[in-house]
């Protein structure tokens, strides 16, 4: 049965990365898991509003893995956004601008209609943020300034999704990702700092 429910948010993860959450129904959800309809409300008896809630929840947590795996590796902050950015630049491109992020697709369409699922995007966005300042704070900045850098990060990643699943186009990304890498290079520059990842005490 955990099977089951684990494939029903995944099917939720995906669906609303493409069509977002209004424009996807329960139907299609159910279809896409290979589940039995009734077991989408034995899961989740508040029905789409709680699917939608725990998907949101779920995949953000599975996003901010994305930081351990082309940030916090490697050798210096500049290398690991460079590569955190051509990642995405992947992602557009082996999906042909399908793939976007549920959780910002989320939030533009219920941010002011629905707060259960706009407190679960907050929440989302608040933890990326807080992965992001202990994550940067390991090459060396202070917290304000790695929380400045994750927000700027968030913020130009999420936009650049927008435009490059409209515009068919990664130019909005690469933009975004150059962008970011100025931002860092002015923080670091600030404090006199190489920017290479601290190990042990620092």
């Amino acid at each position: 049965m955990t099977g089951t429910k684990d494939r029903i948010l995944a099917a939720g993860a995906e669906l609303f990365r493409q069509g977002g959450y209004a424009g996807t129904g329960m139907k299609q959800i159910v279809e896409k898991a290979g589940a039995p309809f009734g077991s989408v409300y034995h899961f989740f008896p508040g029905g789409k509003e709680q699917l939608g809630e725990e998907v949101v929840r779920t995949s953000g947590m599975q996003y901010a893995q994305l930081f351990e795996v082309f940030i916090s590796p490697a050798p210096d902050l500049i290398t690991g956004l460079e590569s955190f950015f051509a990642g995405a630049v992947t992602t557009l491109l082996d999906t042909d601008y399908v793939e976007g992020c549920p959780i910002a697709t989320v939030a533009l369409e219920v941010a002011t209609t629905n707060e259960p699922l706009r407190k679960a995007t907050a929440d989302v966005f608040e933890a990326w943020t807080k992965a992001g300042t202990k994550g940067f704070s390991a090459f060396g900045l202070p917290d304000e300034h790695a929380r400045t850098l994750t927000l700027a990060l968030v913020t130009s990643l999420e936009g650049a999704f927008v435009l490059c699943r409209s515009m068919r186009t990664t130019e909005p990304m690469a933009v975004a990702g150059a962008a970011v890498v100025d931002v860092a290079r002015r923080l670091l520059t600030e404090l006199g700092d190489d920017g290479k990842r601290r190990t042990g005490g620092g």
